[in-house]
């Protein structure tokens, strides 16, 4: 468990990194923990129902719901390694075999060490032939992944792919014939109802706790995609990727978060809505990676005030703070102080709302926009791009991992993210190998390699061919060059 401090920021739709994005405006000070794996040391697709949800609570609780669907939900366990160990800012991760550990010892470097991590978290089947959903962030850096059925079997468990930016993976074991859950529709849950949980907290596994469902669509930070569902559901750690029943056996979202000064449960959970999972596990398992709108635009929430400020009859839709030169939302006309009332049809109630549609329409598809401008609306058409920032899934058709003897996948630095004094033209997407051992790290700005200017990854690619053992690698983090040194497979 990780409790971060949350402040109100305002996040770009589509402009910057994540893309979609909105205003967190709970204006909560306690800091936020997923509810994630609890650490040791540190056949046929599930169908979305016909019939909502039941809203009254039967006299016999909740024991018909867990007793026909507590067999789809499963204890995972992963094994894996994180580094431990101080280091000054700007000196490279180095092996323990490197020849230059002794040398930047001397600069008070403290190496890092690969510790042993065990963890443990919670999921369900989608389909009887073994695919499974969970948290991304209950398998994140694991090299092992297991899980245990009801019927105490205990299965390897492959990661078929997993978007951090929505914090969904999916899991794939060998097995028929699996018990599977039931899909339901978290947009006809409404706040009030009863809500049932059943995962691992704390290692125990199949546990069930109840409550209500206390609001909709809220809006978490590092959460762009999400508008989560809010409960009092009894959510702790190791219940993170567990599913979130209604009262119908329908299983309406994935238990992701709480909020917490302890790091475990205080009244306060969040759940991702199924169909936000759903979609991005549909993608995951047809093409291998998460495909996302682009709009180009900065929104946040009105309140009252603003409402009256712009002639509006009350808070509703995401007010546009600004909008990315020669972005789709410019091209469409879209102008700062306009109110985003309705995209592609669906009404916006809240800022958090858009994200989530943006980043569902494919690039290249015209969507129709209704804004209120100058007291009045009017429709505008805008066709997204796709959103090429992000690290989003990874399988066997897009390894997470580069190879080569260099290990980074990179891409030209598109001219909304030059810096003034950037002298780099190459931006690091994802790292492995021999530069993430040497601390390489995605978003890093490749400026030259052995003291020659790299352009491209062409320029790159043969450079590194034409490189010894060792390689002199100078990048740009966050405003400041760093030379770091290479050892090459």
């Amino acid at each position: 468990m990780k409790p971060r401090n949350v402040a109100a920021a305002l996040a770009a739709a589509g402009v910057i990194g994540a893309g979609a994005g909105v205003v967190f405006h709970e204006q909560v000070k306690a800091p936020f923990a997923q509810a994630q794996a609890n650490p040791v040391v540190a056949g046929g697709v599930a169908a979305p129902a016909a019939n909502p949800g039941a809203t009254s609570l039967p006299l016999t609780g909740f024991t018909e719901l867990v007793r026909t669907y507590g067999p789809a939900v499963v204890n995972i366990s992963t094994q894996g390694t994180q580094k431990a160990g101080m280091q000054l800012p700007g000196l490279p991760q180095l092996d323990e075999d490197s020849p230059l550990r002794e040398f930047f010892r001397g600069f008070g470097n403290a190496i890092p060490r690969g510790v042993p991590m065990r963890g443990q978290g919670s999921g369900f089947i989608v389909s009887s032939d073994g695919y499974i959903l969970t948290n991304a962030h209950v398998v994140a850096n694991a090299n092992e992944v297991w899980v245990r059925l009801t019927d105490r079997r205990e299965l390897k468990a492959k990661v078929v792919g997993s978007d951090k930016q929505t914090d969904i993976a999916v899991l794939k074991i060998d097995a028929r014939s699996l018990p599977t859950v039931k899909i339901g529709d978290s947009r006809s849950v409404n706040p009030g109802e009863w809500v049932a949980a059943i995962g691992s907290p704390f290692g125990f596994e199949n546990s069930v706790s109840a409550g209500i469902v206390s609001a909709k669509s809220r809006s978490l930070p590092d959460a762009t995609y999400v508008p989560f569902i809010q409960t009092d559901v009894a959510v702790n750690p190791g219940n993170s990727g567990g599913p979130l029943f209604n009262l119908a056996g329908e299983v309406v979202g994935i238990n992701s978060q709480i909020y917490s000064r302890s790091g475990g449960y205080q009244g306060i959970s969040f759940a991702i809505p199924i169909e936000v999972a759903m979609g991005v596990k549909d993608q995951i398992v047809k093409h291998g990676k998460v495909t996302r709108g682009r709009l180009g635009a900065t929104v946040q929430e009105l309140n009252a005030a603003l409402a009256e400020s712009f002639g509006l009859d009350r808070p509703r839709g995401a007010l546009v703070a600004s909008v990315e030169k020669s972005s789709p939302a410019e091209k469409a006309g879209l102008q700062v102080g306009d109110i985003i009332l309705k995209y592609d049809g669906k009404p916006i109630e809240h800022s958090a709302d858009l994200p989530l549609l943006v980043a569902n329409t494919a690039p290249g598809t015209r969507a129709e926009i209704e804004v209120w401008r100058g007291g009045a609306t009017r429709n505008l058409s805008v066709s997204p791009i796709e959103n090429k920032g992000d690290k989003v899934a990874a399988s066997d058709a897009s390894p997470d991992k580069p190879s080569g003897r260099l290990g980074l996948a990179v891409r030209p630095l598109r001219p909304d993210e030059r810096g003034e004094n950037s002298r780099g033209s190459l931006v690091v997407e994802q790292v492995g190998g021999p530069a993430e051992r040497a601390g390489v790290q995605p978003g890093d700005v490749i400026v030259s390699l052995n003291g020659k200017p790299v352009k491209s990854a062409d320029e790159l690619r043969e450079l590194v061919a034409r490189s010894g053992r060792a390689a002199a690698l100078l990048i740009e983090r966050e405003g400041r060059a760093i030379f770091v040194p290479v050892e090459l497979g």
